[in-house]
Parts: C-alpha cells; sequence; structure tokens
C-alpha cells in the first residue's frame, strides 16, 4: 500500500477563502483585520517567514504591517514598539519574529503583548488557558495540524496519538489539543529509550524534532497516519523533513509531505487567530480601518 497525501497546501487555501469571505463581512461593517510583523535584524530566514505571512494576510484581505528594527535596537525601544502597537485599534495580531538578538530578552518581549493580540500564541496566558480548555487562541502550527487530521476525515477520539519533540512550540501543545479531543498520548523526545516501541504503536505519529529523515519505516505500524513537522535540508541541499518520506509513505495509511504539508498551515492558523481577535474587537466597539 501507499499512503495517502495529506495536502496542507489545498487544505489551507480551503480555509484561507473561509478567512476570506469572514474578512470581508467585516469590512462591510467598518473593520479591517490587521497583522502587525516585528522584525528585528537582518535573518534571511526571518525575513522569508515575515514576507509570506505578509503576503497572505493581504491575500485575505487583511491590512499588514511591518516594523523593521536594526539589531541593534535596545529592548526598551522595541518594547516600546510593542505598547504602541496594543493601543492601536487598526492591529488585531502581533507577532514579534524570533530569533530576537541575544541582548533581548524573548521573555519579557512575548509578555509585553497584549494577549488578546497574542495570535502566534506564546503568552503565558493564552498558554495557559490553551492547556486547560478555556477560550483561547490555539498554537498555530498545532491547531493547523488539528485542522489536518479533521479535513481528512482522520478519527482522533480513542486513537493512540505518539508525539515526537517537547518543544513550547508544537510538541506540547500538540499533545493537549489531542487530550481535548479525546485521544490518548505519549510524548517522546532525544532522551526516550527504545523510541520505536513507542511509536510504533502509534495510530497518529506527529514528528517535531528537528532531525534529518529521523523516522523510517521501522518505526511505524502498518496504517499509521504520519505527521511531519520537520523541516530540514538533505545532503543534497533539497527541503525534507524529520521523516523518511519514500520509505514511510508505502506504509503510512496517511502521511503529510514536506514541504506542502504542516507549513502553509502554520500560517493559515495565523490568519484565524487575527480573524478571531478583530471579530472579538468588533464586537466590543474596538476595531477600525
Amino acid at each position: 500500500m501507499s499512503g495517502k497525501l495529506i495536502d496542507g497546501t489545498a487544505i489551507g487555501k480551503e480555509i484561507r477563502l473561509e478567512i476570506k469571505d469572514r474578512v470581508s463581512n467585516l469590512l462591510d461593517n467598518g473593520c479591517k483585520p490587521g497583522l502587525a510583523v516585528v522584525l528585528v535584524g537582518d535573518n534571511q530566514a526571518s525575513r522569508t517567514y515575515v514576507k509570506n505571512k505578509q503576503k497572505s494576510s493581504v491575500e485575505v484581505g487583511m491590512k499588514s504591517e511591518l516594523i523593521e528594527l536594526p539589531s541593534t535596537v535596545s529592548e526598551e525601544e522595541l518594547l516600546g514598539h510593542i505598547s504602541k502597537l496594543n493601543k492601536d485599534n487598526s492591529i488585531n495580531g502581533i507577532l514579534v519574529q524570533l530569533p530576537l538578538p541575544k541582548h533581548i530578552d524573548e521573555n519579557k518581549v512575548i509578555s509585553a503583548i497584549d494577549p488578546e493580540k497574542d495570535v502566534d500564541v506564546f503568552h503565558p496566558v493564552n498558554v495557559g488557558k490553551m492547556i486547560i480548555g478555556q477560550q483561547a487562541f490555539l498554537s498555530c502550527t498545532p491547531y493547523g495540524i488539528i485542522k489536518l487530521l479533521e479535513r481528512t476525515g482522520t478519527e482522533i477520539k480513542g486513537k493512540h496519538a505518539v508525539i515526537v519533540g517537547r518543544s513550547n512550540i508544537v510538541g506540547k501543545p500538540m499533545g493537549q489539543l489531542l487530550l481535548q479531543r479525546d485521544a490518548t498520548v505519549t510524548y517522546c523526545h532525544s532522551k526516550t529509550e527504545n523510541l520505536a516501541s513507542y511509536t510504533q504503536d502509534a495510530d497518529i505519529l506527529i514528528v517535531a524534532i528537528g532531525k534529518t529523515k529521523f523516522i523510517d519505516a521501522e518505526h511505524i505500524k502498518e496504517g499509521a497516519v504520519v505527521i511531519d513537522v520537520g523541516m530540514n535540508r538533505d545532503e543534497n541541499g533539497k527541503l525534507c523533513g524529520d521523516v523518511d518520506f519514500t520509505s514511510v509513505k508505502e506504509k503510512a495509511a496517511a502521511i503529510t509531505p514536506v514541504p506542502g504539508g504542516v507549513g502553509p498551515m502554520t500560517i493559515t492558523m495565523l490568519l484565524k487567530n487575527t480573524l478571531h481577535s478583530a471579530e472579538k474587537a468588533y464586537e466590543k466597539g474596538n476595531c477600525s480601518q
């Protein structure tokens, strides 16, 4: 058997059309959702990510604002920019592109963002609400993965989901979102002994460990659904994931490719969170063009 391809580009496109419709409704009522991205320094990878985020927000009808600051910017000045954006009613989502220069405390910067505009979902208040199941923004990559599973008809309830990776951005929140949908969740990581004994038992395997082609066919059971969050370069400089796609797809029921799997969903969910923020602001009479 050869696994069904989970096409994140196509599913992301579907969801973005739905977002565009809802943005259009807000525009008709005098409210234009706005996403502000703060970019510090000149990291080329960060610049590429930011460009994609800006392009995507404009495509769905949102305002896109980019604040570029030199790598020498002081922490105080950066916090001042965030404070202005917090008070700006034309901005509904604030995203500070990480990593930041070493002289700036990332935790202090993240905590300075208004939780109601924290569409990247790094603020401790939003992370806490998400984990205990209160109404909150959901972390973009894990939220995108949930949508991939739902829209491909993958049963989550009662299934054994194994997550390889425990980062604050993917691994930890991913497990909580699956738990809230009644999956049985196992976390694995770089210190897990006999990793294959866990991954071979997974109905849903999510790999976010940052190691090129780390998971191969020996790690998975026949008929598993495999989600590859990795974004690496192979020995030929070609983009690839944490999963050896060629061998695993022969054994999996469904699998995400790299690129074109999880990546497009992350930006889509960032837009969805910005839309939610704008809709809430509109209800309170705090949203402007």
